[in-house]
């Protein structure tokens, strides 16, 4: 029988899939490895991938440790020096956890179905990568799924990413009357990020709508806005129902008269919707010297329906978004708006269901994040 130093010889020999150093790094630390665990190379046959026990063995520790060293909900575990020790065989050896394998020992999947409305809408992106950023770290991946508001499509997407067992559900479709998000939750634990349903009977991550309304209607009275319109979102979503509740309401606090024909609310965020309901207010013949919109694709859409009835923004009429996408900056005139924490509010709702997945049973969270208002070229004081 041919020792291991003998092994090891003919090793140095063996093409290895890697190449320069990296991949002689990987040949070292799994001779170590195989050496330490007393396996015998050349009786085993060609080196594999490594393994759990390749890792154990090269950090000197047992399997069971390695493992629960590895897996970030766990790691706390095991002593911090084992545990980086764990790390950098594994990291040496070009280990790569099974996640089928791990799934099967724990029940989970170790991975999060996201269901999104449109991503094309530039507030998702940054939510989803925050929720990526949060789950990560824990060990889980996240499958995306996009609605476009559809209910059929999103009920398919549900299905679909129960079909691959996900351990549990983020959402941005909520609507306020939604029987599919309890029909959902029944199963698996589920969140809501950016809405919130009427029954509150789920975890939320949402943004401080009525004070982002609120900041938004005292910037404009401050600039001399007395008569101030309002481009409202579809009410069957919280964010629409909420930012208008936020309007009247500052509107009342600044001791401003709220003109209900200056109040309209559309279909969808979006920017054709803004501009086909800045072009209903102006037809109404009711005067307004300032606008303030739902979102920032509406507030776009109110520009250029205001261009077209040959209107200057803000010299005739200053317009307010909600949200700060990143192009908002970009838009002539820059747009003043409510800034969103887009990817924290995806970190809190990640944060949120991994605490379910934790605990079941743990009270119903609701995190309200805090806003700011970013004031630009679309606003100025009132005309005379």
């Amino acid at each position: 029988m041919q020792s291991i130093a003998d092994d090891s010889a003919r090793l140095r020999v063996t093409p290895w899939r890697g190449s320069g150093r990296a991949g002689r790094t990987r040949l070292r630390w799994r001779r170590a490895a195989r050496h330490h665990a007393g396996v015998d190379a050349h009786r085993t046959g060609a080196i594999g991938p490594a393994t759990l026990r390749d890792v154990a063995a090269a950090a000197g520790v047992h399997p069971a440790t390695a493992s629960r060293a590895l897996n970030p909900a766990t790691r706390s575990l095991v002593n911090e020096a084992t545990a980086q020790r764990v790390l950098e065989a594994a990291s040496g050896l070009g280990y790569r956890p099974n996640p089928i394998a791990r799934g099967l020992k724990t029940s989970r999947s170790y991975t999060i179905g996201v269901v999104v409305p449109d991503l094309r809408n530039p507030l998702f992106p940054p939510i989803a990568r925050g929720i990526e950023d949060r789950l990560e770290p824990a060990g889980y991946t996240s499958l995306i799924a996009n609605t476009d508001n559809e209910p059929e499509r999103e009920r398919l997407s549900f299905d679909a990413l129960s079909a691959r067992q996900v351990d549990g559900f983020i959402t941005a479709t909520a609507r306020r009357e939604h029987p599919l998000l309890r029909e959902v939750g029944a199963g698996r634990p589920l969140v809501l990020v950016n809405r919130t349903s009427d029954d509150d009977g789920f975890p939320s991550a949402v943004p401080d709508d009525h004070d982002g309304m609120r900041r938004a209607v005292e910037h404009l009275a401050a600039l001399g806005h007395r008569a101030i319109a309002h481009v409202a979102g579809p009410f069957e979503l919280s964010t629409g129902v909420h930012r208008h509740e936020g309007y009247v309401r500052s509107m009342e606090s600044a001791g401003l008269e709220v003109d209900r024909e200056l109040v309209m609310a559309g279909a969808r965020f979006s920017e054709d919707e803004g501009a086909r309901i800045c072009r209903e207010l102006l037809a109404r013949g009711r005067r307004f010297t300032a606008v303030l919109a739902a979102n920032d694709l509406m507030a776009l859409g109110c520009i250029d329906a205001l261009r077209e009835a040959g209107l200057d923004c803000p010299r005739d009429v200053s317009v307010v978004g909600f949200n700060d996408m990143d192009w908002s900056s970009r838009f002539a005139p820059p747009l003043t708006t409510v800034r969103l924490p887009h990817h924290r509010l995806g970190v809190e709702a990640a944060g949120l269901l991994l605490e379910r997945l934790a605990d079941p049973g743990a009270p119903v969270r609701h995190v309200v994040l805090p806003i700011e208002l970013v004031v630009r070229g679309s606003t100025a004081p009132a005309a005379a």
